[in-house]
């Protein structure tokens, strides 16, 4: 097999695997195949590898132990489902990688945990201490807390910021498809893998199709995604099938495993990063097409004179989207003002902001180092 080239040394792997590889046909953990996983990151954590798991799998294991067939669609039994399940899942894992003397720890985060920017700053902290001292933390959403307008959504973008959030090396989505399709290969025989791309490619778009199975939320659109976010950081992401035997040591080797999307930018500051994985946002800004020309071109900050359009209730320091005159978002950011201020300011000339309001906090709406383009 070929040796995959412009892999870069990797020693930060966060390797995230999907209920459909986890569950055994929807009857709770697949035990063995969980422990052919840790025996390949076992390996790979003695060759120097620093691993972070990212394991979905709670809510099919508790709809097991509630003997449910169908995944529940109330909110508080998904997450009475998951808190079951959590308690089978971390022990499935605990008990597979102290077979081969390694420690495990528990993560379970939520939106909040990575949009308030002190707990964020907490999690990084907390995952690095833990990756240092050569135990793996397992991750999940805490689907028994995460109210709906805050979830992730799949854990697919949760290891993507995860990825941000300790700057991975690499990021590895193992999944039950063996990468990203030109078309779909369950439709169409002469459905071609691709190999390698930018993760930026918007010709991507079209390729990577809906949602998941019956047990996941994720799908081939939820893994772009992710990519996209994960380079951010400058992260590469291999999409490959977990049923692959010895999938860890190929990606590894460079073989030429599944899908690699590479980062077609270069990587963004730290700051910037946690902006972009901002699931929710406080309010927006309505730009006019001078203003979106100006961020996406030049890097600038956004000024009132820009905004044509004030929506939402928002304060100082709080997360707002940028939207163009077509509606679709193209930046966000840390406002300086408040939502009334700013829409006292809109449209107006940064010098006339003091008469306006009897004060200036900032010339700028939001300074360029509180933006980023999306």
């Amino acid at each position: 097999m070929s040796a995959r080239i412009r892999i870069p040394a990797t020693r930060r792997w966060v390797v995230k695997i999907g209920s459909a590889l986890l569950t055994a046909d929807g009857q709770g953990l697949d035990r063995d195949a969980l422990a052919a996983w840790v025996e390949q990151m076992a390996a790979r954590a003695g060759a120097g590898v620093e691993l972070v798991l990212v394991s979905s799998g709670a809510v099919a294991e508790g709809m097991s132990r509630m003997g449910w067939r169908r995944r529940p669609e109330t909110l508080h039994e998904l997450q009475a489902a998951a808190a079951i399940g959590q308690m089978g899942l971390v022990q499935a894992w605990e008990s597979a990688f102290q077979r081969h003397g390694m420690h495990t720890a528990q993560v379970l985060l939520t939106h909040q945990d990575l949009s308030n920017r002190r707990r964020y700053l907490n999690a990084r902290s907390t995952l690095r201490t833990l990756v240092d001292l050569k135990v793996v933390p397992v991750i999940n959403e805490n689907d028994a807390v995460a109210n709906e307008e805050l979830r992730f959504g799949d854990n697919d973008t949760l290891a993507a910021l995860v990825a941000n959030l300790i700057e991975a090396d690499l990021l590895i989505l193992l999944t039950d498809q063996d990468g990203l399709y030109d078309c779909d290969p369950r439709t169409n025989p002469d459905a071609t893998l691709v190999e390698e791309a930018p993760a930026g490619d918007p010709a991507l778009d079209a390729m990577a199709g809906g949602s998941g199975g019956a047990l996941g939320r994720g799908g081939m659109a939820t893994k772009l995604r992710a990519a996209r976010l994960a380079a951010r950081s400058g992260t590469p992401t291999i999409i490959a099938s977990g049923a692959r035997a010895d999938v860890l040591a190929a990606v590894a080797a460079g073989e030429v495993v599944g899908t690699l999307l590479t980062p077609s930018q270069e990587p963004e500051a730290a700051r910037k990063r946690w902006l972009a994985g901002q699931l929710q946002v406080s309010g927006r800004l309505v730009l006019d097409a001078g203003a979106v020309r100006v961020l996406r071109e030049s890097g600038s900050s956004l000024l009132a004179v820009g905004v044509t359009a004030v929506e939402g209730r928002f304060e100082r320091g709080e997360v707002v989207a940028c939207v163009g005159p077509d509606g679709r978002e193209v930046a966000r950011g840390l406002v300086n003002y408040g939502a009334e201020e700013a829409r006292r300011i809109q449209g107006r000339p940064s010098d006339a902001i003091a008469g306006i309001l009897g004060y200036v906090d900032d010339e700028e709406l939001i300074h360029r180092d509180n933006l980023v383009l999306v």
